[in-house]
């Protein structure tokens, strides 16, 4: 299995200003990820802003919104969980590991539509650690941050965060997501039509008010969270927040405002770290997909020696599909 080279062009970087934004959405399961996909989608294509989608995640059924790169009509995840004995997340994981050892075409496609787009939506397992934690997750963040401007939307459900150690947990995972990802990081508080998320900025701004809502809690995790909410002001400081209602449309606006600080940022602060950093960000990013490819090898030589006693036709023909498929797109409006 070949790694693909890479075209290099004229450098895109000095271009950034001009290139279409690209939005990764990252969220847990039930968050309202796909819906707030759905709602960003439609607004802003009502605005006449040229919009393209990209699905990440293997397992979906059904989408809400047109897409326009679908990682499901190249990678069946549950014949890679079938053929290489793998639980759901882990055959999520592993399609999602062979895709971004292809994502350079998913970069050509984009490359070639680029002049004409304002936006790249990009939607993700629900399974946060799939992506965020494994090597898919950050070839994928690499390979677009050195080409456009990224930035991460890490939606959290509102409704589940009334209790303040869960709170923390989404702020810790937020937390984590932007020290791995490393890039402008907006977080939104979707379902504010099922509960305002005023109190959840209260929580952010006012130490001592989140301190009162864990000193009601008896349990050693809540213990833990007062422990750890000091040293999240900092972190809660420079963090934008929006609360957005995916159902409704509310905040949506806001929402955009954030988009707009952020893609600052991004040209402020991160493109003169990625000039030089490049050479690095790329390399890593080559030598990931390299791993992915040889662990890739690995795991089907496992699978045909798993199904030697077996008729084998299925895994070579899986070998086949997985070795030699190419990334295509759905016609744009």
């Amino acid at each position: 299995m070949e790694v693909e080279s890479v075209d290099p062009g004229t450098d895109p970087l000095r271009s950034i200003p001009k290139s279409p934004v690209v939005v990764l959405m990252i969220g847990m399961a039930g968050s309202g990820k796909s819906t707030f996909m759905h709602r960003m989608v439609v607004r802003l294509q009502s605005k006449q802003k040229k919009v393209y989608t990209v699905n990440l995640d293997p397992a979906v059924r059904n989408l809400a919104y047109p897409v326009n790169i679908d990682i499901r009509d190249t990678v069946n995840y549950k014949e890679v969980m079938k053929h290489f004995g793998l639980g759901p997340n882990g055959g999520i994981m592993t399609a999602l590991n062979l895709f971004a050892t292809k994502f350079d075409q998913v970069l050509s496609i984009l490359g070639r539509r680029a002049e004409s787009l304002d936006y790249v939506l990009i939607d993700t397992p629900g399974q946060i650690e799939v992506f965020n934690w494994s090597a898919s997750g950050q070839i994928v963040c690499d390979a677009l941050a050195v080409s456009y401007p990224t930035l991460v939307c890490y939606v959290v459900d509102t409704a589940r965060c009334v209790k303040p150690v869960t709170f923390m947990s989404n702020m810790l995972y937020a937390c984590s997501i932007l020290y791995k990802t490393k890039l402008p990081f907006i977080i939104a508080f979707n379902k504010i039509d099922v509960i305002p998320h005023d109190f959840l900025k209260e929580w952010m701004e006012d130490f001592e008010k989140l301190g009162d809502a864990l000193s009601r809690e008896t349990s050693y995790v809540a213990s833990l969270a007062r422990s750890m909410s000091l040293a999240m002001e900092e972190f809660y400081s420079n963090l934008r927040s929006v609360g957005v209602s995916a159902v409704t449309g509310a905040g949506c606006e806001d929402f955009e405002k954030a988009m707009v600080e952020a893609c600052k940022e991004f040209e402020e602060s991160y493109v003169p770290f990625l000039l030089e950093q490049r050479r690095d960000l790329e390399a890593k990013r080559r030598a990931a997909v390299e791993e992915q490819v040889k662990s890739f090898e690995r795991g089907l030589d496992r699978a045909k020696r798993g199904h030697q006693e077996l008729e084998s036709e299925d895994v070579l023909q899986l070998e086949e599909d997985v070795r030699n498929f190419s990334i295509g797109e759905h016609e744009m409006d």
